[in-house]
Order: C-alpha cells, then structure tokens, then sequence
C-alpha cells in the first residue's frame, strides 16, 4: 500500500501529519514487541510533544493490546503478538498528539486504517469430503452433472484466493476419464456417452488448488451411479406367429408373445408396451403387458366372421415406455427408430353353433352359505354366432346329486348337503358338467365343467379389496365401487366379472350391480334406505374362471361434513334392522310407558 494511501486526513487542509508505512503482516511469528512504522506531525518543531494511540487493537475490540506506540515522543508503533488476518483484516486507528507538559492537543487527531497484509495460510475447502450423485445413462455432455465449490478464506481477489478445479479418478477406466471438469466453475460434465454396462458406477477425486505461494489445496470425493436408460430395443423372441380360431368366439389371452430386452428389468427402460399396427382395423383384437413377465397378452375381444374373414394377418410391434437413444460420435442422441415388430398369421375355423359356457371351467370354492335350497351358481351358455335358438340346460355328471339345475335359466341350486366323505371326491375336489342344448334342427350340445372345492384354503380365489365400506347416507340411486383383486398365487387374473348373489328378497329390492370397469364394479342402491349396516353377496369371478361368494358390507351412515361418518346414537342392533323393524320397535316402546 502507498504511502498517499495510507494517509487519511480528516479534511482537505495543509497535510501535518506524515505516517510511514505500517507493516503489519499476519502470521508474523515475530520477535514482539515488533516495530511496525513510524507517525510524525510536522506542528512539533521545537515543542515537546506526546504521540498518544487509541481504538480497536490498542484499548478496543477486537484484539486489545495489539498495537502501541513504545516510544511516544518519536511516535513508533509496534505490534505486539501474531495477527490472523481472517478474522480481522484491517484496523481503524486513532493518533494523537499533545504538549507533553499540559496534555492539551497541538493538533486534530489522525484515523489511519491498518491494512493486514495476507499471506496464504488457508486451502481452499468443500464444504462436503464426499458427494453421491445420481447420472442418467442418456445425459447429455452439454448439461453439468454435478457442480462443486470450494471456498478459500484468504484475501478475495488475490491469487491465495483463486480456486481451480482438477479432476482424477482413483480406478482406472478402460475408454479413459468419461467426466471433465470445468476448472474455473467446478462443473463436471461428460466426456462422451455413459455405458451402463460397461460400467454403473464411478469415484471421481476433486482437487482444488489456491493460485497462492505455497500453493494450497484439499480433495473432495464424488460417488457417481448410473442409471441404466433405454439404449437396448426389446426384440420378439420369434419372427411370426401361427393360430387356429374358432369363429364367433371371443379368446381372452390367446396367445403370449416373449421379447428380450438388455436394459436393466422392471425399468422404464426395459418395460415393453404392446401395439397391434395391422390388420385390427375392426378393432377385434387387444394386446397388454403381464406386469410380472413383460409378455405381450393377445386378446379376441370381438368374435372373428369365417364368412367375412378366413385368414388374417396381424403386425404387433414393441417398444419400450421410455425413448430409444444411441450414441453417435460421443453425444448422445434420440432414435426415431422405437419398435421392432412380428407377426400373426391367423386361420379363422368355421364355428359348429354349439352353445357355449362362459367360462368353459367353473372353478368354485365352497361356502357356508351352500345349503339346501340355496342358489348354487347361475352358469349361462351362448351362443357364438349370436343364434336367439332357446337353450336347455340339464347335468351331465353329479355322481353323488349334489345339485339340481333350471332347465330354462341354467340356474344351479344346491339339491343336498356336500359331503368331503363321498367317494366321488378326489384330493377335496368333486366334478360337475353341464351340458346345453340347442333346440335347432340339428340340436347340438355345448360342455360346461364345475370343479367344486371342498378344501377351507380359497387361496387360489379372488376377493374384495375392501369387504367393509362407509358410505355416507344418501338416497335412492347412490353408486358405490365394489373393487375385487387377485389371489396371491394367481396375480393379475383380472378382469373380474361380478354377480350379486341374488338369492335374498331384500338384495334383489335394495341393490343391482351397474357398469363393470374390469378390476371393479358399480354397487347401485335401487331405494332409499335407513341409516345401518347391510351386507351385499356378490359373486366375482376372474378370467381363469375362478369363482367366489364375498359379502360386501356397507355401512349407511350419518356425516355431519359431508364426507366422515359419525357413530349412530342408536344401539347397533337396531342400527342393523330394516326401518319397518325399528317402527315396531318403537311402538312396542311407546306403549310401554303410556301403560
């Protein structure tokens, strides 16, 4: 600093005072007391004078005793111990000077700041030793993963201050550092493309070096995983496909089609989505994904004409739910190329008008509610070809006469108590099949198969997500969603048709089912009903042919906001009685007390 600089009169008069430079450099290890410059006013000619210092450093926060003038009629000031500039970098300082015999001042008082000259003594720092980050696999090299910074606490804008940034890592890789570091910001970018299979992972060591004599620096570390992206296509296991239809026949999961896909599983990357591109113009077929095996499940959701069509041909393609990219040179780009495709050759075989069971095998678990008397199933035939020919339904084969069936409706009614003792069960299972007939010229006979099992395990059966549901009391018309899920060893077995059991008068006069969504169905209440519990039988049935009886309970409740029900003041019997069974009650009270 100059000596112009350091002088700081109070006002712009003829210059007195005259101050060396005051050398004050921190960390100076010494010897103290240490002499640090010199001040002179120029009004003590001939006058014996008294050189007084006063302020922060001498008699004030921060640092008192710092500094003082040792000899006070020559004005030298020393310092007295080691200074860190870091935490006090400058001085504001107050000199006087007065007669030395009266004490009176000869002149105004001086305010000189001491500038604490730095040295480097600090390396930069992070404020972090170790960074995990996270680094899609497509992440372009324009975009900065990751950005760090160190901070160094010596004088700003000085060398000993200025950072830069190095980048090393401790493995080595066999294509070289894939990362870069810009040196002045600290952003880490990419090299080139990142290959998760060649390598998901990375330690990259950070170095950041002060520009300052000695130079000084820290490391930091940056764990780096990788994210696999789609850069691998599923492709179809097979080129094409063969199938044999029946016409006027609708085919749930007729055919399973298997693709490979390099990604990494049950990613976005490696997820496959289904398309059918040709030949659904009718809109006659579907396609999904199994969740569990990223098959593509082929579906005839609409009965195919062998009038209208003997032979088609479908093309399926593939892609995954994420974009394809690939690199090119270094930089990542996304591929118009998204899907590869097969195909389906189909033969259309004319349909021989038998009436056909939906499904073709029953699977039912025993219930307690199969008594004598008590509605079994109702197990409908139809016909393919939408023929309004009257059907009749008898049994085939109930070796132990367990059931009767309407010959008219197809209505199965439980005819005797069932028996885990007959000897026409076999590993708790006992087979019925039922046979109808058309009533056409040429009658013919469609084939329906009950297996009925006796066993208490139903782990094989569908049930209700939710068998208990508040609902808050509302009129006639109101509409629940009864929702079903799969059984644990049979995982995605939706769509779920539903049935209400309707072998109770008050279910038939309260409730009816309305639109089936697949995984769940409308629950609609056909009249006002008091406030109280009631239990709904609905029979779910998945697409395997599984079927079980489940009570779906509902509790019409009162809900002061709107939305939360409120515990009923009336005791939960009553609560549980039709309206007409309260107004007795009631009554029969009433008379009572008038008694």
């Amino acid at each position: 600093m100059s000596r112009q600089e350091d002088l700081r009169p109070l006002q712009r008069t003829k210059r007195t005072w005259v101050v060396t430079i005051i050398d004050v450099q921190e960390e100076d290890k010494g010897p103290f007391p240490k002499y640090a410059g010199q001040l002179f006013n120029n009004k003590s000619f001939n006058t014996s004078v008294k050189y007084l210092i006063s302020g922060p450093g001498v008699d004030e926060s921060p640092e008192i005793g710092l500094f003082s003038i040792a000899d006070d009629a020559n004005g030298h000031v020393y310092v007295h111990r080691t200074i860190d500039r870091e935490k006090t970098p400058t001085f504001k300082i107050r000199f006087d000077i007065v007669y030395r015999k009266t004490g009176e001042p000869l002149d105004r008082p001086l305010f000189f700041k001491i500038k604490v000259k730095d040295i480097n003594d600090n390396a930069p720092e992070f404020p972090k030793e170790e960074y995990s980050i996270t680094v899609r696999e497509n992440h372009s090299k324009d975009e900065p993963i990751f950005q760090v910074t160190a901070l160094d606490k010596d004088e700003d804008g000085t060398a000993n201050s200025q950072v830069s940034y190095f980048l090393s890592m401790q493995m080595s890789h066999p294509d070289g550092i894939p990362f870069h570091i810009d040196s002045t910001t600290g952003s880490i970018l990419l090299s080139g493309c990142l290959d998760y299979k060649t390598a998901n992972s990375f330690k990259l060591l950070i170095k950041a070096s002060d520009h300052g004599t000695p130079q000084l620096s820290s490391t930091a570390t940056v764990n780096v995983a990788v994210e696999d992206a789609n850069n691998h296509l599923p492709v179809f296991t097979r080129d094409n496909y063969q199938l044999q239809i029946s016409a006027g026949q609708e085919h749930p999961a007729v055919l399973r089609l298997q693709v490979e896909d390099e990604d990494s599983p049950n990613t976005p990357a490696w997820r496959a989505k289904y398309r059918v591109t040709k030949g659904n113009e009718k809109e006659q077929f579907a396609i999904e994904t199994d969740p569990d095996t990223n098959e593509g499940i082929l579906s005839i959701i609409k009965p195919l004409s062998y009038e209208d069509d003997s032979e088609m041909r479908l093309v399926i393609s593939v892609a995954n739910e994420e974009p394809f990219f690939l690199c090119k040179n270094g930089t990542v780009m996304i591929s118009s190329l998204e899907s590869t495709n097969t195909t389906v050759n189909i033969k259309v075989l004319q349909s021989q008008g038998a009436p056909v069971f939906h499904p073709p095998i029953l699977i039912v678990q025993k219930e307690d509610s199969m008594k004598p008397g008590k509605v079994f199933r109702r197990y409908p035939a139809t016909y393919p070809d939408d023929v309004q020919n009257k059907i009749k339904y008898e049994l085939a084969h109930d070796p132990d006469g367990w059931l009767s069936v309407d010959e008219n409706s197809g209505v199965l009614t439980v005819a005797k108590e069932f028996d885990q003792e007959s000897p026409y069960v076999n590993n708790s299972l006992y087979t019925i099949i039922v046979h109808a007939i058309d009533h056409g010229i040429s009658p013919q006979t469609g084939t329906g198969t009950i297996l009925l099992y006796l066993s208490d395990h139903n782990d094989r059966m569908p049930t209700l997500a939710a068998p208990s549901l508040d609902v808050c009391y509302k009129k006639e018309g109101t509409r629940l969603i009864i929702k079903a899920k799969s059984a644990p060893v049979h995982s995605h077995s939706g769509p779920f048709t539903f049935e209400l059991a309707e072998d109770s008068e008050d279910v038939k006069h309260n409730w009816t089912l309305g639109r089936n969504f697949g995984e769940s169905v409308e629950l609609l209440m056909l009249r006002s009903l008091p406030q109280g519990s009631y239990s709904v039988p609905v029979i779910i049935q998945d697409r395997q042919g599984f079927s079980t009886r489940q009570n779906q309970h509902v509790r019409l409740c009162f809900c002061p906001d709107g939305h939360a029900c409120k515990d009923s003041l009336l005791p939960q019997a009553a609560v549980r009685l039709g309206g007409g069974a309260i107004a007795i009650i009631l009554t029969a009270f009433l008379l009572l007390l008038g008694k």
